[in-house]
């Protein structure tokens, strides 16, 4: 399951404008709170895509699909961070949209506000299959499977994948949108699948069980290899039905978790792609994760930074 060292990484996925606010303490309904707010560019899928080339990883393509309102702005901010883009621009949706909001106390905590936008209107008729010409390994966001469009899309790139011997991953994104689409179809759109990297909640909400290395254990008959994050408790490595390794956090000074979960991600994928096992792709994962709650924004800095 793992690839030899070498190759492309490919994501298919998510590509939103992130407006963060970041508060003190709880929201004053019905009046003010007080918030320091900024635009930043952001996406699971495009967020992966960042990470994985900052952890080193050399080519990294993103396919995604953006509104023309800000399908230039993007476009530079990938490139910034050393993803080449492929960027499909809807001509009837805007991008989409995620309202961040960021609890500044002590946990860094978030919560997400969504419009999807042109993000999930991405679908087989934007996919090629030069895509995958030189990749190591796909990647694909979640989200996808959060729509019609973009779930036909998946059913493509993984039948493309498997006919080519690339190893696929996902990670699925959204506790919220599960419990939405329902544990049993999740885990049969996701047959195929190489590796799962679910946070500890989905894992936990995909398995109904409370434990989360008894989850990635019962996550692991379904996919090949599961990685459960857990964001301050480190990482779970489970394979065949069995936890095989804990990987311990990084320590981290948090002031923003957004996009924490894709920095372990990327960083994963980076180091499967140059050769390394998973036990030590995910302590890469959780270094990533680390450097990530210690930025505002869901993105390492761009490469001239």
């Amino acid at each position: 399951m793992t690839a030899g060292p070498g190759g492309a990484l490919l994501v298919v996925g998510d590509v939103v404008t992130d407006v963060v606010a970041r508060h003190r303490g709880p929201l004053a309904a019905g009046t003010d709170t007080a918030a320091s707010i900024r635009r930043l560019p952001g996406g699971a899928g495009a967020n992966v895509a960042c990470w994985a080339a900052h952890a080193g990883c050399r080519d990294v393509r993103l396919l995604g699909r953006v509104g023309a309102d800000a399908a230039a702005w993007h476009e530079r901010e990938l490139v910034a961070r050393g993803v080449r883009p492929v960027l499909v621009v809807d001509a009837a949706a805007p991008t989409g949209t995620v309202i961040c909001l960021v609890d500044t106390g002590d946990s860094a905590e978030r919560t997400f506000l969504t419009d999807s936008g042109a993000s999930l209107r991405l679908g087989p008729g934007d996919w090629s299959g030069a895509l995958l010409d030189g990749v190591a390994r796909l990647h694909l966001s979640g989200y996808l499977l959060f729509s019609d469009t973009s779930r036909a899309l998946v059913s493509v790139t993984l039948a493309a994948a498997r006919a080519r011997g690339v190893p696929v991953s996902l990670d699925p994104a959204s506790a919220g949108f599960l419990t939405e689409l329902g544990v049993d179809r999740f885990l049969d759109l996701v047959a195929g699948v190489d590796v799962l990297l679910p946070s500890r909640d989905e894992a936990c909400l995909l398995t109904g069980l409370p434990d989360p290395a008894d989850a990635a254990a019962k996550l692991s008959r379904h996919v090949p290899m599961v990685i459960v994050k857990q964001g301050a408790e480190g990482a779970l490595v489970a394979r065949s039905g069995a936890v095989h390794a804990r990987v311990p956090a990084a320590p981290a000074s948090p002031r923003d978790t957004t996009g924490a979960g894709d920095a372990f991600t990327g960083a994963f994928l980076a180091a499967l792609v140059s050769g390394e096992e998973p036990v030590a792709a995910a302590v890469a994962g959780c270094k990533a994760g680390a450097r990530a709650v210690e930025r505002v924004g869901a993105r390492p800095p761009r490469t001239a930074d």
